[in-house]
């Protein structure tokens, strides 16, 4: 998969400041304030920067930690993961595949299905409902 590759000026024309700040400069939102911690609709999640599917409505659930979270991304090769040892201590970051935004992290203590949780920070997502059929 090709990688989507942008100056920095790009990015920050095509993003929020919040979005730019989290998703290009590894930040984060606080706990409980972004859209989708509490959202429950059917449909798929992409990333805020380039539009690549993220993750399916079906694999997220409630960590009570105040980010959305998923026990599994959409497919295999969505996302990559990297060592971060950042604020003194050791995670792993989650990544965008196709545009390396930073979207938050993955920790092993997730439900029984994967055993994985990946919390990820709503400015870095879009939504996308699913079609219903009638």
């Amino acid at each position: 998969m090709a990688k989507m590759i942008k100056t920095d000026a790009e990015w920050q024309t095509l993003l929020s400041p919040e979005a730019y700040h989290v998703a290009r400069q590894h930040g984060t939102e606080r706990a409980f304030t972004g859209k989708y911690a509490n959202f429950k609709e059917d449909g798929i999640y992409t990333c805020v920067c380039c539009a690549a599917p993220l993750f399916d409505s079906t694999a997220k659930f409630d960590s009570g930690t105040g980010w959305p979270s998923y026990d599994r991304p959409i497919t295999s090769d969505a996302l990559e993961e990297k060592r971060d040892s950042s604020h003194g201590m050791i995670r792993v970051e989650v990544l965008c595949a196709t545009c390396d935004a930073h979207l938050g992290h993955v920790f092993p203590d997730g439900p029984k299905t994967t055993g994985l949780r990946y919390c990820i920070n709503s400015v870095c997502l879009n939504f996308i409902p699913r079609q219903q059929e009638s």
